[in-house]
């Protein structure tokens, strides 16, 4: 099992990171935190990487069904998705959604299974527009 949903965007990445967020809103996840990898990683241990930003998107009705299946999911949630620089291509950027079939794998509770396919489903549907709006 994949890790990510991902794909390649042909725009940098401040563009890239607003066009994720558009493109999860339209799937209905809001986007509760916004992490800046690279800066956090430059002012604690000067350490250099290449722009990253993790963005932790939220369905609401879904994380909803989540918990009522599993209250430790919640350790889980919510679902992070990556923006980060292409190294190879300064002009572009890679996004990766979490594959929210792992958390069936990780959970051994079948009441999950249909919350992680529609999840699926519709952060797939996000990361694919992505892609197609190049």
């Amino acid at each position: 099992m994949k890790l990510a949903i991902s794909t390649t965007v042909d725009a940098p990445l401040d563009e890239a990171v607003a066009r994720t967020r558009e493109a999860l809103s339209a799937q209905g996840f809001g986007v509760l935190t916004e992490i800046d990898m690279a800066a956090t990683l430059k002012t604690k241990i000067g350490a250099e990487m290449e722009d990253y930003v993790i963005l932790g998107a939220c369905n609401p009705p879904l994380a909803h069904r989540a918990v009522t299946a599993e209250r430790q999911i919640g350790l889980l949630l919510p679902c992070n998705v990556v923006v980060r620089a292409d190294t190879d291509d300064p002009g572009r950027s890679i996004v990766e959604a979490m594959n929210p079939q792992l958390m069936v794998t990780v959970v051994d509770n079948p009441g999950l299974a249909d919350v992680a396919d529609e999840a699926t489903a519709r952060l797939t549907a996000a990361v694919e527009s992505l892609s197609a709006g190049a």
